[in-house]
């Protein structure tokens, strides 16, 4: 009898749980990025966040990973550097979009001069197969003058192109488009600062993003100067059918997302847009500073918020929460989230191992059996340069190139941090998911030592030979 009750209680628990949600996702705290966070954009695909920012450099990383707040912790990976003298350098707003099968990557890059804002230009690129990390080739410019800020959206079956041009005024521009990466049309004003609240610090429109629910389309941009606090967001609405033409939108009065001075938080702006990985929740992603005296460089950091509808169908922006503050994740993402990784190399599929895990400066860095030991997981902390440090959970201690020695075969140890060079290294993408791991002083490889598959083999660098016991990948841990 007691058996049955048991079964019976078990089988109507069973029923009560189907259609329930989900355990809640990880919490959160911003800034997600707080160094190179201006520009922020945001997309989730195939069960990961993906996260690129303005780099102010002649390269473009990315950050991935399965929750929101673990884009925090997670490695700037290099997928892209300045591969022509016109386009090399200062390499601003970048954009990811998924079109017919490949990723886009859109940007703005010029020449590395002392007054280089009057060569930034608008670019693609494309990736070669559907993974958002790359790689990459180009494409093309998009048009032939200065434009900032490039977006595209579909509407109504027909794709369009979006940026900012300065002319007197700094002024949202559209054109159609017969390709992702090829504008078919004239560029044309669609919007210029005409509000006094447009126009603080500068007379400026820019940074357009498109919103689409219910059949309605909305542009999101940027106004004011960037160098203030007053920078904004403001609102068009597409009411005409022809998104190329001015008269089509129709302007917001008034800004939908400002300062908050209670808040301590200011200039936000430059957003993007992305749903929670169950489609039931829309997301803001935006930058701002914490200060109000701060400008537009890279004190302002990545920062995300839910954001809701009102009544009308309009969206509901709220205020920016205050930096620091505890918010739910995304609906329907993972529970936990993870702040160390480990490294297991392509073609051995052992991993980045700090031997005996010792504590004494010297210890050698090998590959072992993945075991899930601390002295195989790491952090990867971002310098602020496009480098990391690499930090071995068990030690505390960094991975460093022996005497800062150039050749090839020099060992890979742990050292105490002593922020030089030698210790910095760059993770650059390959493909299928893999990096080479780049140190900084010498430009070469973690590399396994006669690309062996065994136990305890000795990690050294090496000149790149693009082969499988080169590359690694990262995966939370």
């Amino acid at each position: 009898m007691a058996r049955r009750l048991l079964t019976l209680l078990a089988a109507l628990l069973l029923a009560l749980s189907v259609g329930q949600p989900s355990a809640s996702a990880a919490s959160f705290a911003n800034p997600l990025k707080s160094v190179k966070g201006a520009d922020p954009w945001i997309t989730h695909h195939d069960g990961n966040y993906y996260l690129i920012t303005t780099s102010w450099t002649d390269v473009i990383t990315i950050r991935k990973a399965p929750t929101l707040g673990g884009l925090a912790t997670a490695p700037s990976v290099q997928v892209w550097q300045g591969d022509a003298a016109s386009r090399c350098c200062n390499i601003w707003a970048p954009e990811l979009h998924y079109l017919n099968g490949r990723w886009y990557l859109y940007y703005v890059a010029g020449q590395n001069v002392s007054d280089y804002n009057p060569t930034q230009r608008s670019h693609v690129l494309e990736s070669t197969g559907s993974d958002p990390m790359g790689p990459y080739t180009y494409r093309g410019q998009l048009n032939s003058s200065w434009m900032l800020d490039p977006t595209v959206a579909t509407i109504n079956g027909q794709l369009y192109v979006f940026g900012s041009t300065h002319n007197n005024t700094q002024n949202i521009v559209a054109a159609r488009m017969s390709n992702p990466y090829t504008a078919s049309s004239a560029f044309t004003t669609i919007s210029t600062p005409t509000h006094t609240w447009e126009r603080s610090g500068g007379t400026v429109n820019e940074g357009p993003e498109i919103l689409q629910r219910n059949g309605r389309t909305f542009l999101i941009y940027s106004a004011s100067g960037c160098w203030t606090p007053d920078y904004k967001l403001g609102q068009l609405e597409l009411t005409g059918g022809t998104p190329t033409a001015a008269s089509s939108w129709t302007k917001k009065s008034t800004p939908v997302f400002q300062r908050n001075d209670a808040n301590g938080v200011y200039g936000p702006g430059h957003n993007g847009f992305f749903t929670s990985p169950d489609g039931t929740e829309s997301w803001i992603v935006y930058h701002a500073n914490d200060n109000a005296g701060e400008g537009c460089d890279n004190g302002r950091t990545t920062r995300a918020q839910k954001f809701t509808w009102h009544a009308d169908g309009t969206p509901d922006f709220g205020t920016p929460v205050r930096l620091g503050a505890s918010l739910p994740g995304p609906s329907g993402e993972p529970s936990a989230t993870s702040t160390t990784y480990t490294l297991t190399n392509r073609n051995s599929g052992k991993c980045l191992d700090l031997a005996g895990s010792s504590g004494a400066d010297g210890a050698n860095v090998q590959q072992y059996t993945c075991n899930g030991g601390a002295n195989q997981r790491w952090r990867l902390e971002d310098l602020g340069d496009d480098t990391h440090r690499l930090v071995n959970v068990a030690s505390g201690k960094v991975l460093d190139t022996a005497d800062c020695d150039p050749a090839d075969g020099t060992t890979l140890r742990q050292w105490t941090w002593l922020d030089n060079t030698c210790q910095r290294f760059r993770f650059v993408a390959t493909d299928s998911g893999h990096v080479r791991v780049v140190n900084q002083a010498t430009g070469k490889v973690a590399d396994v030592t006669n690309c062996s598959t065994g136990d305890t083999a000795d990690v050294r660098q090496w000149t790149w030979l693009d082969n499988a016991c080169q590359q690694w990948r990262l995966t939370p841990a």
